[in-house]
This record gives C-alpha cells, sequence and structure tokens, in this order.
C-alpha cells in the first residue's frame, strides 16, 4: 500500500492549460498570431505527459486542451476552408484570441500585483538582497515542470525498479529541508538527481512543491528559463524578526493585577 498519492499535494499555485501554451510560446520565442501547430502541440504534449506520470487531480482540463490542439493540427491537413462560415469556426483563430486575451490578463494582473506587494518584506536565507535596478524572478510552476521532465528523461533506466512502497511525503520534505540547511542554496536539478529511481524522483518533485506551496522554500531565476536556485525560507518577514529581537532584549514587564473587589456585605 502506498504512503501517499500525487493528488494529495495540495497545488494551489497550479496553473492553467492557457498559462502552459503561453510559456512554449515564450520560451520558443514565437509569435502568437503565427503559431507553429506542430511544434507547440509536440512541447505541450510531453508536458502534459509529466502531469499524467505525476497523476495531478488538474491533468484533465490539459488534456481538453490537448485535444484542441490536435484538431487544429488535423485541420491544417486539410484543403483551406470554402465558405465563411467554416472559417467563424476556425479552432485556431478562436485559440490565438483566447491567448491575445489571457496574456493581456496576465500583464494586467502583474503588474498590480508589482505595485500591491513587495519581494523585500520577506528574506530567504542565502538568496542575494537585490537592490532596487536587480532583476530576479521566482520561477513558475511550468519552468519547475519542463526541468523535472529533462531530469525525467536523462533518468538512466534500471534494469528492474523494486516495487516498493512509495517514500512518505513528510520524509522527502524533512530530506530537503535537511540538505539545504548547510548550503546557501542548491539548483533544481541538483535536489533531483540525487535520486536514482523513477519513484524516488516523482515523489522529491512532489515535495518540492508542497514546500514552496507551504512557503519554506523559494525557487529562482536570474533570467527567463535560466537555472532555477533554490533557497530555504526564514520562518519570520525581516522586519518581524527584528520586532521579535527587540521584544526578547526588552521584554515588556507584566501589567498589575487588578485589584481585588471588596467581599459582598450580607443584607
Amino acid at each position: 500500500m502506498t504512503m501517499f498519492t500525487a493528488h494529495e499535494v495540495k497545488l494551489e499555485v497550479f496553473e492553467g492549460p492557457l498559462d502552459l501554451l503561453l510559456y512554449l510560446i515564450k520560451k520558443n520565442d514565437l509569435n502568437i498570431r503565427d503559431i507553429p501547430i506542430s511544434r507547440i502541440t509536440a512541447d505541450y504534449l510531453a508536458i502534459v505527459e509529466v502531469l499524467k506520470d505525476l497523476n495531478l487531480n488538474a491533468a484533465g482540463e490539459f488534456l481538453v486542451t490537448a485535444a484542441t490542439l490536435m484538431q487544429i493540427k488535423a485541420r491544417a491537413l486539410l484543403p483551406a476552408p470554402s465558405s465563411e462560415a467554416e472559417e467563424e469556426m476556425d479552432p485556431r483563430a478562436n485559440l490565438v484570441e483566447r491567448l491575445l486575451e489571457y496574456q493581456r490578463y496576465k500583464e494586467a494582473a502583474k503588474h498590480l500585483e508589482q505595485k500591491l506587494q513587495s519581494h523585500k518584506d520577506v528574506h530567504y536565507r542565502g538568496a542575494p538582497l537585490l537592490a532596487d535596478g536587480d532583476y530576479t524572478m521566482e520561477a513558475s510552476l511550468f519552468d519547475l515542470l519542463d526541468a523535472f521532465r529533462e531530469v525525467l528523461e536523462n533518468l538512466k533506466p534500471r534494469v528492474r525498479e523494486i516495487d516498493s512502497e512509495d517514500v512518505p511525503l513528510e520524509v522527502k520534505i524533512k530530506d530537503i529541508l535537511g540538505y539545504l540547511a548547510d548550503r546557501p542554496y542548491a539548483t533544481f536539478k541538483e535536489i533531483l538527481t540525487r535520486e536514482r529511481t523513477r519513484r524516488a524522483l516523482i515523489s522529491t518533485f512532489l515535495a518540492v512543491l508542497e514546500l514552496i506551496r507551504l512557503r519554506q522554500i523559494v525557487a529562482r531565476q536570474m533570467e527567463s528559463f535560466g537555472d532555477i536556485r533554490v533557497y530555504r525560507a526564514e520562518a519570520l518577514p525581516r522586519e518581524l524578526t527584528v520586532e521579535y529581537a527587540t521584544a526578547e532584549a526588552e521584554p515588556t514587564p507584566a501589567a498589575p493585577l487588578p485589584d481585588e473587589p471588596p467581599p459582598p456585605t450580607e443584607g
């Protein structure tokens, strides 16, 4: 009996199929309005296969978009539509419009988030404290999935992988935190390539996602699609750490107890 299954990892940060398409378009430096559908479909299906391997509940909605891509690919092999009605039903044009609209929404949301929240409020041990002019970014889910896919594909095939129980998620989490305890950071691939079996690799990847969700680690890139560095997060934001240190140095005296009320007089 397995100790945990992949779908037990709650991924509030999980992004959708349009996010994946935009990620692949940006990574391959493509034009949204002129997507090479065969290439995008192949890359998209490779990531979807990873999602299926992870047994994540969210994989279903990605399969719906995968079917749309396959429909567009098949349609491209057919003769051009002969009527305006067929052109209006073109799934490719519909997908492009959805992507453009969603991209505008994402850019507006990102701009708003930058105004409302500053990353300077949280300190990560070992992570560089960046000046206003410096540029860094947190790795997206698809950056992590793409790197995981590469490691998974390069995993040396085993003659026979022992059919044993999965390692509990809590054990993998402690292992990752322990590995980060005595180093400023570790690359994401470094954490993954310590594993020697497909099952252990999947368990470690899910543990990384859970730690990110719990804000116990952060994954950063210094450039788009660059190497991913994983830092262990400090327990408290910097300003709270200062407040707690001050409070410990100068403890606040206990408030005096109020005078006890006089006993009631007997009537």
